[in-house]
């Protein structure tokens, strides 16, 4: 684990359990810089001020919150330092609620909980009434100087805590469709209930993966080696055309499914603007050529 990056204490009741805090996960995102096109120097920005042009030093720079009349209002670490901000090292418990009852679109960053010391039996003792109550503990936490709800769950034994968004952080989905008066066929519901079916499955995260994030890899590793292209990992179009019933489509959908389920193979749909440039591309002796050519660059 990397090291901790917050040391406090849950505190609820007249419990008291020392814990430190870690992050829970970690973009792996590639990172690039912006460079010279022409010789690949990094691009620096400078900070310049918008009124005299001039660059202005870091140590000069203030927060400034624009006012709808255009004017500015300037706020110093000053005037920030002196805002009702909890410097407590305490996450404090304020109820504990249904697990269901907390809407996932509310959960903002992941952290772990560890006990510090000899608050290992207080920890696990929380842990317990958690998982036995199936409930979650709201409470609220100061981080990085900013005040923050959170949640505490039980996650592979560790008490994880989840900051949360501010209610009126939430945007209410606004939508024309929302009004539509749509009729749906029972053989419409009865086929998509049985796709959702066709495809039910337990979620297991080991069996996804980030296939962008690898073929980008690839790209940079044939770069590095002096390479054109990477070989693709497309599997080609099998949509078929363009779908106009629906219920053909849940109709083919299901079938897909079982036969994956089961491991047989359903053959794709076959385009009728593609099938003469198969043909066509099957008569050019394409593979006798190429060959000479790859032992030239061998």
């Amino acid at each position: 684990m990397p090291r901790a990056i917050w040391k406090g204490a849950v505190s609820f009741g007249l419990v008291s359990i020392p814990v430190k805090l870690y992050g829970a996960t970690e973009e792996k995102d590639v990172r690039f810089h912006q460079v010279h096109a022409a010789d690949g120097g990094r691009i620096r920005y400078k900070r310049v001020c918008q009124i005299d042009g001039e660059e202005v030093a870091y140590s000069e720079i203030a927060k400034g919150y624009e006012l709808e009349t255009g004017e500015t209002v300037i706020l110093t670490d000053t005037d920030l330092a002196e805002l009702p901000l909890s410097a407590s090292r305490e996450i404090e418990v304020l109820e504990f609620v249904p697990a269901d009852q907390l809407d996932p679109i509310l959960f903002a960053k992941t952290y772990y909980l560890e006990p510090e010391g000899s608050a290992v039996k207080p920890y696990v003792l929380l842990r317990e009434a958690l998982e036995s109550t199936e409930r979650m503990a709201v409470v609220k936490v100061a981080l990085r100087q900013r005040e923050a709800m959170a949640a505490l769950r039980v996650r592979d034994g560790v008490i994880v805590l989840q900051t949360m968004l501010w209610p009126d952080e939430i945007r209410t989905p606004e939508f024309a469709f929302l009004d539509d008066d749509v009729e749906l066929r029972p053989q419409e519901r009865q086929m998509a209930a049985s796709l959702v079916e066709s495809m039910a499955a337990d979620f297991d995260s080991d069996e996804f993966h980030d296939e962008y994030r690898e073929a980008l890899l690839q790209l940079i590793d044939a770069k590095t080696e002096g390479a054109v292209t990477v070989a693709s990992t497309d599997e080609g179009d099998e949509s078929g055309g363009e779908v106009v019933d629906l219920m053909t489509a849940l109709k083919a959908s299901v079938d897909r499914a079982r036969s994956r389920r089961t491991g047989e193979s359903t053959p794709a749909p076959k385009k009728k603007t593609a099938e003469p440039a198969k043909k066509t591309a099957e008569k050019k002796p394409a593979a006798k050529k190429a060959a000479p050519r790859k032992r030239k660059t061998a």
